[in-house]
C-alpha cells in the first residue's frame, strides 16, 4: 500500500509540474519572500502529505518560501487561532476556516473574486453550498478548499443489508456513471422499512443523534429534503404553521426507535465505531470509516460500499462539511497568497489532494468528480465510486441551516438545534409542538444575542 501511494504521489507530482500552471516564475522575485500559512490538520495519517508537496513545488517556482503549521480542530485549536489572529490583526497570511467562520470573519478577508473567476473559468462553477459559504455580500471571502472537504453519504455493509432488508445497494447503485435500475426508490420512506428491518436483526443504523457534526450534518440533509427549514435567508423563524418541519420530525421521531438505544450521546467517532465493530448495517460517513476498517477488520472493509443519501418529497440531499481558505486583508503576502490558493486548487493539485487522502478529500467543482482513485480504491474495487456528488445522483449538497445568515446559522450549528429538537420529543417525551416551540423560543434569543 505504501509503495503503491509513493508511486500515486510521483505521478501526480510530474503531472502538477507538468502542468506548468505556474508559467511566470520569480512573479515576487524575492527570495526573502516567506508566504505563512495554517492549515486544517488532516484525519487521514498521510493527508497533509500533498500541501507539503505543493508548498514545496510552488517556492521552488517563485522563488518564495513556504511554512505550513497543521492546526488540528480538537479542542477547537484551529477555531480559536482564528479568532486570535483576526483580533489580533496578525499572524498566517492564509489561514483553513471553517464553514461559517468565513462569515464571521469576512469582513477582514481579503476578496479572491480575481481567483475564483479563474477558476471557475476553468472548472465550471462550484457546489451551490460551497458558494453560499465562502461568498458575502457578492464577493468571495475564501477559496473553496479540496483537503478535508468532505461529503456524508451512506456507508452501507451491503452483505447485511441484501440478507435483512432484501435491498441490493450494489446494483441500485453500480460503480459506473449511471443510477440502477431501482434507484428511484432509495427514499427515506424505503430507509425507515430498512432501519426497522437491520434493527430487528440485530444490526441497527449507526446514526448519531448527538450535537457533534457527524449528526448535524445528516439530520441538516434529512431535513432539506422534506423542505423542512427553521428560518428563511434573513434569519426569521418559520416553524409555526411549516408542515415540512412537523412531518420530518415525525419521520426522525420514528425512525429513532430503530437506532442503538445511546445515540443521544455519539459523537464523531462512534459510528465509526459501530460500522468497523461489524454490528451496524450503515452509517452516513467519508471512505475514513471504511478506511480504517480495511486496516483494522478487512472482513468489513470489503463489505462496504458507499451509495447516495436517501431522496425525500424535496429531493435528495447530500451533508456536505467544506473548508475554506481565506487571505487576512491585513496580510503581508497577499499577492503571492492569492496565487499559491491558485495553485493548490487546480485540478491536478486537487487530484494529488484527493489521492494523498485515499479519496477522503472532495474538491469544491462537479467537474473534478472523476478522480480515477474513486474507480480504483477498494476492497470491494468502486466501493467509493458513488462518494463524491455525480450528476446521476440527482443530489444536491447542503450543509445544515443554510440558508440563514451565517452568523445565526453558526450558533444554531454549533448548538445542534436539529438533533436536540428531536431528542425533546423522542427522549424528552415532548409533543412536537412542544418541541418546536422550544426551537423557535431558542432561534429567537439568538438573534436577540442571547
Amino acid at each position: 500500500m505504501a509503495n503503491r501511494d509513493l508511486s500515486r504521489r510521483a505521478a501526480m507530482g510530474a503531472g502538477v509540474l507538468a502542468a506548468g500552471t505556474l508559467s511566470a516564475p520569480a512573479v515576487f522575485g524575492q527570495p526573502t519572500t516567506v508566504l505563512r500559512c495554517a492549515f486544517w490538520d488532516h484525519w487521514v495519517p498521510t493527508g497533509n502529505g500533498a500541501l507539503r508537496q505543493l508548498a514545496t513545488q510552488f517556492g521552488e517556482r517563485n522563488r518564495v518560501t513556504v511554512n505550513i503549521d497543521f492546526i488540528t480542530t480538537v479542542g477547537n485549536q484551529l477555531q480559536l487561532t482564528a479568532a486570535a489572529q483576526a483580533q489580533s490583526r496578525s499572524g498566517h497570511d492564509i489561514l483553513s476556516l471553517s464553514p461559517w467562520d468565513i462569515g464571521a470573519y469576512a469582513d477582514q478577508l481579503e476578496p479572491v473574486d480575481d481567483v475564483m473567476t479563474r477558476l471557475i473559468t476553468r472548472y465550471g462553477p462550484p457546489n451551490p453550498a460551497a458558494e453560499f459559504l465562502a461568498k458575502h455580500r457578492g464577493a468571495w471571502r475564501a477559496v473553496p478548499a479540496t483537503s478535508g472537504t468532505q461529503n456524508k453519504p451512506a456507508c452501507v455493509r451491503f452483505d447485511l443489508m441484501q440478507e435483512h432488508a432484501g435491498i441490493d445497494v450494489r446494483a441500485m447503485w453500480p460503480a459506473e456513471n449511471r443510477a440502477g435500475p431501482t434507484a428511484n426508490t432509495w427514499t427515506w420512506d424505503t430507509f425507515l422499512t430498512a432501519a426497522e428491518a437491520c434493527h430487528k436483526a440485530g444490526f441497527p443504523f449507526g446514526l448519531p443523534m448527538g450535537q457533534f457534526t457527524d449528526s448535524v450534518d445528516w439530520v441538516g440533509a434529512l431535513f432539506e429534503s422534506y423542505g423542512a427549514r427553521v428560518t428563511d435567508e434573513r434569519g426569521n423563524p418559520t416553524i409555526r404553521g411549516n408542515q415540512q418541519l412537523r412531518q420530518v420530525m415525525d419521520y426522525a421521531v420514528r425512525l429513532s426507535r430503530f437506532l442503538p438505544n445511546d445515540v443521544w450521546a455519539w459523537d464523531d467517532a462512534a459510528n465509526n465505531r459501530a460500522l468497523i465493530s461489524g454490528r451496524s448495517a450503515l452509517i452516513f460517513n467519508p471512505p475514513s470509516a471504511w478506511a480504517v476498517a480495511k486496516r483494522d477488520a478487512p472482513q468489513v472493509a470489503e463489505k462496504c460500499w458507499t451509495i447516495p443519501m436517501p431522496a425525500g418529497p424535496r429531493g435528495r440531499y447530500l451533508a456536505y462539511l467544506p473548508w475554506n481558505s481565506g487571505i487576512w486583508s491585513f496580510g503581508r503576502n497577499k499577492a503571492v497568497a492569492k496565487q499559491f490558493l491558485e495553485f493548490i486548487s487546480s485540478r491536478e493539485a486537487a487530484e494529488l489532494t484527493t489521492n494523498t487522502s485515499n479519496g477522503y478529500d472532495i474538491p469544491p467543482f462537479g467537474s473534478m468528480s472523476d478522480f480515477k482513485i474513486w474507480e480504483t480504491e477498494g476492497p470491494p474495487v468502486g466501493t467509493v465510486f458513488n462518494y463524491p456528488n455525480k450528476p446521476h445522483h440527482q443530489a444536491t449538497a447542503h450543509i445544515a441551516f443554510s440558508p440563514a445568515p451565517a452568523e445565526l446559522a453558526s450558533q444554531m450549528y454549533i448548538q445542534a438545534l436539529n438533533t436536540k429538537v428531536i431528542a425533546r420529543v423522542a427522549q424528552g417525551g415532548e409533543t412536537i409542538e412542544q418541541a418546536l416551540a422550544w426551537l423557535e423560543r431558542e432561534i429567537t434569543n439568538m438573534r436577540r444575542g442571547g
